[in-house]
């Protein structure tokens, strides 16, 4: 008698085990197919190409790089905030930014305002390396686990001033600012590299931004505009006291 209740036990146990697992096996197929309809409807729907750029944004799980009670939301056409006074990026956005910087496997890319690490994460498969840069250190800490978490060990993340830049590591031949200062830093200009892209939004907090991609030659910076946006702000440290 007692053989039969503990079989009946090891039975119902593994039912139980089963049922979870077809669970969380439906809710992640669930996730899959909304990351499918945004690649589909969001990004291929509105011109995006770049079959690499498309692959990353299908992989990467947008939802682990927001917070829990966004997480419904994840793959909606628009941007999502994440705490700190930031956002993560509308889809779209982080993919037409993607494509415009035309990254190769062998490519070291900058990229300012980390967020939530999640335009890094699709970087990170993209390029060989990712140094990336967020003022707000408690964003900073959360990204940089939840890049680890999910495998990515070639995203370096630094909580820090992203209008220094990240002078060692430079020149890039690849940068992306994902918060709009008024005018192009002088420093991420400085370590572009020669033949490299810089893709950036420019404008006021309150007024217009346009995006702007800038390709560095032996010449100068040629620059180009192309769409109106609206970014949070790109963030200076506060200043110390007078002497």
């Amino acid at each position: 008698m007692r053989r039969s209740a503990a079989l009946v036990s090891i039975v119902l146990a593994a039912s139980t085990l089963w049922a979870c697992g077809g669970a969380i096996t439906a809710a992640s197929q669930d996730r899959t197919a909304e990351a499918r309809r945004m690649v589909d409807s969001q990004l291929r729907g509105r011109g995006v190409r770049d079959e690499r750029v498309l692959a990353a944004m299908l992989k990467v799980p947008r939802h682990r790089y927001v917070p829990r009670e966004m997480q419904r939301s994840a793959y909606a056409d628009s941007a999502l905030p994440i705490g700190y006074g930031q956002t993560i990026s509308q889809p779209y956005i982080v993919a037409f930014m993607t494509e415009a910087l035309k990254i190769e496997p062998s490519d070291v890319v900058l990229e300012i305002g980390t967020g939530s690490g999640y335009q890094a994460a699709i970087l990170g498969e993209l390029a060989r390396e990712v140094y990336t840069i967020e003022i707000v250190p408690e964003l900073a800490e959360r990204a940089r686990r939840t890049l680890e978490a999910e495998g990515y060990r070639n995203v370096h993340v630094r909580a820090g001033d992203g209008y220094k830049g990240w002078p060692e590591q430079a020149p890039f031949p690849k940068i992306m600012v994902t918060a709009a200062p008024e005018e192009v830093p002088p420093a991420l200009v400085e370590q572009l590299a020669v033949g490299g892209t810089m893709i950036l939004p420019v404008g006021p907090r309150m007024g217009d931004q346009e995006l702007r991609i800038l390709t560095k030659g032996e010449k100068g910076i040629m620059t180009e505009r192309s769409l109106p946006v609206r970014f949070v702000p790109m963030v200076k440290p506060p200043s110390g006291p007078e002497p």
